[in-house]
């Protein structure tokens, strides 16, 4: 096939680029640098981005800035006059008639040839876009070369009505620009919807998506050309990309382009008996976890971090992270041992830092806790138990931010779901950090991590993976002690977090009622520290961030949830 489009239909490019949310001038320059390519290099007849590529998805409150909207209508009449040789789709916020929408701008040879406002509007889990948009209600149709494409954004394709308004507006082909999240399962779940929207209508699709971090939204790009209710081409996996493809009116069908590399779209990964237990999306969920990571660092200036690296896992797999996202050399990473640290735990994390052939600081913190015992002792009363602990936490903190205040790098806060859960974590302590990584990430989901990491090269101590998992503030502690061990814990929240089910649905499926009954109760009364924490990349249905809302005040004690004495 030659590389340029033919008389039997149009070639099609995507952009499948990381933006930054509110880098309007930024973002115009990746669409441009696309642009150019798609026309010059690919003979592509037009460019689609994603949604709201010029601004970045979501603006948020952005969007509400007089400013903000003022600079994008001014880069979006700049860019009508930049576009020549190829149709460009441009995805931005409009206002219009006192009123907002998120709209995509058809642009060909400096003219604007139509303006699609998006229909449905997505307002659950993290979406809140009633908030700030107006619906549209009409479609928009162009003719291409001869096929009459339709512009369908985002979640107008995971309703019916826009669609089928396209189809009986004479759509041929539907062009959607998307900015649609990652979590796991997600991509299988867009091939089931999608499909169900063209095995309605008949119409082919070109769906393109946004990639990578903003804050704690990991965007996984994947765009997809589709004929039918399986992809033709699928684009990669957390990875920048323009893609192409031509588009035959005559049998409605895509054809990839001689000389483009394309990423075939993977099956439903099949799961037996045998391997249930173990994830068989370790490799996409790490490349997600080290997007979101990277892309956090990057777009808000960071160059090095800061890490406390205890010897236990969650610390392993953050500076595993850390190593794979900016090296060795721009991580500080820090021992902070305690009178109850064990010898095993000084050898670990100096094992794993050699395997990195990176540098350990080691900062005991005995001086520094007896004095503030001391001093309370002194000015207020004998400090013992969880109080005492707590300050061996807090010590840790104050001198891995005093380290991070010096040297501008970020502190990675460490803690997992599991813990942050429970509120088995101390605020003000290890909680300390500008992002956490592992926030959405369980402790049985470490360890598979872990030991996924290592079949790709040996970076975590096989010792880290196998010992008992201990915050070794008190002599002999296990988290075992506090918990139940983390296999049914993690599954116990994973129906209370993550599904919503009752305590009596948990305790149906075979848990100890009072076991239920406690974690539940350890749920709902730590949601002031999660709320004070760091921010983390979200990862599944159900993330404690922005699609996890329950109240820190609340006087609801239902008896069917949560017993008496909690």
């Amino acid at each position: 096939m030659s590389t340029s489009s033919t008389s039997a239909g149009i070639r099609v490019a995507m952009a499948q680029i990381n933006v930054t949310v509110g880098d309007i001038s930024g973002n115009r320059d990746l669409i441009l640098a696309a642009m150019r390519e798609a026309r010059d290099k690919l003979g592509a007849d037009l460019l689609l981005t994603s949604e709201l590529a010029l601004t970045g998805y979501p603006p948020e409150d952005l969007v509400l800035r007089p400013g903000f909207m003022s600079r994008t209508h001014d880069v979006v009449a700049e860019l009508l006059q930049q576009v020549s040789g190829i149709d460009l789709l441009l995805g931005h916020p409009w206002r219009e008639d006192d009123k907002l929408y998120n709209s995509v701008s058809w642009i060909r040879d400096g003219l604007l040839l139509g303006r699609y406002h998006k229909q449905c509007l997505p307002n659950y889990a993290i979406f809140d876009e009633k908030r700030y948009f107006s619906p549209g209600d009409q479609s928009l149709v162009i003719d291409v070369k001869g096929c009459r494409c339709a512009v369908v954004i985002c979640e107008d394709c995971w309703e019916p009505g826009p669609i089928r308004q396209a189809l009986q507006a004479g759509a041929q082909l539907l062009l959607t620009p998307n900015a649609s999240p990652y979590r796991r399962g997600k991509h299988q779940r867009r091939l089931h919807t999608l499909g169900e929207r063209i095995h309605e209508t008949r119409l082919p699709m070109a769906y393109c998506n946004q990639v990578g971090g903003q804050d704690e939204l990991l965007f996984d790009g994947r765009s997809l050309f589709l004929a039918d209710q399986q992809p033709t081409l699928c684009a990669a996996h957390c990875q920048d990309a323009l893609v192409c493809a031509d588009f035959v009116a005559a049998t409605a069908s895509w054809q990839q382009v001689a000389g483009v590399a394309e990423c075939a779209a993977a099956d439903p990964l099949p799961t037996t008996a045998a391997d249930e237990a173990i994830p068989q999306d370790l490799a996409e969920v790490y490349q997600a976890l080290a997007l979101g990571l990277a892309d956090y660092l990057r777009k808000n200036g960071f160059q090095r971090c800061v890490i406390g690296l205890s010897g236990g896992i969650d610390s392993a797999l953050c500076y595993a992270l850390l190593v794979d996202v900016i090296g060795a050399d721009k991580v500080t990473a820090v021992a902070l041992p305690s009178q109850h640290t064990s010898q095993l735990s000084l050898d670990l994390a100096a094992e794993q830092v050699a395997m990195a052939a990176g540098k350990l600081h080691t900062i005991p913190i005995a001086r520094l806790h007896d004095d503030a015992i001391d001093l309370l002792r002194n000015h207020y009363a004998e400090i013992a138990g969880l109080a005492d602990e707590n300050i061996q936490a807090r010590a840790r903190g104050i001198l891995l931010m005093a380290i991070s205040n010096d040297s501008g790098a970020m502190l990675v806060a460490t803690g997992n779901k599991s813990e942050l859960a429970t509120g088995y974590c101390t605020i003000y302590g290890d909680m300390c950090g500008g992002f956490s990584p592992l926030k959405d990430v369980s402790k049985t989901l470490v360890y598979h991590l872990c030991a996924w990491r290592n079949t790709q090269s040996q970076l975590i101590p096989q010792g880290v993976i196998e010992r008992a998992p201990s915050a070794e503030l008190a002599p002999d502690q296990r988290d075992d002690d506090s918990l139940p061990p983390y296999d049914r814990l993690d599954r116990i929240l994973q129906y209370y977090v993550e599904e919503d089910w009752s305590i009596a649905d948990i305790v149906a499926a075979g848990f100890d009622e009072g076991e239920v009954r406690q974690i539940a109760g350890l749920v709902l009364r730590n949601e002031y520290k999660r709320r004070q924490g760091a921010p983390g990349i979200r990862i599944t249905a159900r993330a404690f961030g922005r699609d996890r809302r329950y109240p820190i005040t609340s006087g609801w004690k239902d008896s069917g949830e949560i017993s008496s004495s909690n």
